[in-house]
């Protein structure tokens, strides 16, 4: 019904469910499902896997029927793409199903978005996108500036590019793209383990993330010759990563940095590990701050995730050339942190809390850069 660039095949569309009942209308509504998802490009990803949960068929035709009175084609995309939206974000305040650690709260994305400023020629790519929070918001900003219409067909199919290793999630992101009228024959997301290969010359201009946080480091595999379950640790050994670790933070920085093009910026959600642990931890940051320029640190505050009690940080850093010396010479951080408490419900992370940041960050010209007078928050 979205009424876009991606054609549904005529004998699966809606005005064949809409005449069925009963017992026609289940079956019309499986084998729909199963052909959709065998179809290349946006609709094989939305409909890959897909299954009827709805096993009665009087349900199953109210349903369709509910469905059909409302005019959903006449909805602009952004319209259609923001109920989507709300529709995710109830989903992740469900604690019971873990949705929420694939969602990032909204007004961090925009804040990171407004200081990162991506073209409307730029390629962004999330190597760990979830539902496509951080990708949306930069189509956004992108879409404001686009003045001509290869700009725009730029936007539309090739300037987002996204992962997520569990496919569910990327169905859900993929549906999100299409109903913001995103996407062309290609489909902008893959389901794949973004950190077990290399990344190839197919570099980015710019990577906005936040990657998973926890600490699931190894699988549960049964062994051949005595059938017994063991762990098996969850390793990289990847010859562009400057440290081998189980740790997953680390081994995405990592990945992230190899993703861009030479001056091409990221900036990456990070929980404090990154920041302080040894050994791994401590060769990643010495390489990050040689090769890169790590220009901005934001300690964001607790109570903004679904996860509880998650000690979180946003690291901006921008792709060099290879050179003698380190490309950090100043590290600026802004400490949204001490004294600063948010909660899910009665005080709320809003876009209006990162005003400060915004303007202490200085995205057009960062050597104009001042510490605030009281030094707490920007040194």
């Amino acid at each position: 019904k979205a009424g876009q660039q991606v054609q549904v095949p005529n004998k699966f569309n809606w005005g064949h469910l809409v005449k069925l009942d009963g017992d026609d209308l289940e079956l019309q509504y499986r084998h729909t499902l199963e052909n959709l998802g065998k179809q290349g490009g946006m609709l094989g990803t939305i409909f890959r896997k897909a299954q009827n949960k709805i096993q009665d068929p009087a349900k199953l035709e109210r349903l369709i029927k509910m469905i059909d009175k409302e005019q959903w084609s006449t909805l602009p995309a952004d319209v259609k793409g923001d109920i989507y939206e709300g529709l995710l974000e109830r989903n992740a305040q469900d604690v019971k199903g873990g949705a929420g650690q694939y969602f990032t709260p909204r007004p961090l994305i925009q804040a990171m978005v407004e200081v990162m400023q991506p073209k409307p020629t730029d390629t962004v790519a999330d190597p760990a996108c979830g539902t496509g929070g951080f990708l949306l918001a930069a189509h956004d900003y992108m879409a404001a500036q686009a003045s001509s219409k290869k700009e725009q067909r730029h936007l539309k199919e090739h300037a987002l590019r996204g992962n997520d290793i569990v496919d569910s999630v990327v169905r859900l992101c993929a549906m999100n793209l299409y109903l913001h009228g995103i996407g062309g024959d290609e489909c902008p997301i893959t389901a794949n383990d973004a950190l077990a290969k290399e990344v190839g010359d197919d570099r980015v201009d710019m990577v906005l993330a936040n990657p998973p946080f926890g600490k699931k480091s190894s699988i549960t595999v049964i062994n051949e010759k005595s059938g017994k379950k063991e762990q098996e640790k969850l390793v990289y050994e990847r010859e562009d990563f400057w440290a081998t670790t189980s740790n997953k933070q680390l081994n995405f920085v990592q990945h992230i940095a190899n993703m861009l093009k030479i001056d091409g910026k990221a900036a990456v959600v990070v929980p404090d590990n990154v920041l302080f642990e040894g050994g791994a931890g401590e060769t990643v940051r010495k390489n990050l701050l040689e090769r890169c320029d790590l220009h901005t640190l934001l300690r964001l505050p607790t109570g903004i995730f679904y996860a509880q009690g998650v000690k979180a940080n946003v690291i901006f850093f921008d792709a060099k050339p290879a050179s003698k010396t380190a490309w950090t010479k100043k590290l600026w951080v802004y400490n949204y942190r001490t004294n600063v408490h948010k909660t899910l419900k009665q005080n709320k992370l809003v876009f209006d809390d990162f005003k400060e940041f915004i303007e202490c960050f200085r995205p057009e010209d960062r050597s104009k850069r001042r510490e605030s007078k009281t030094k707490e928050r920007w040194k």
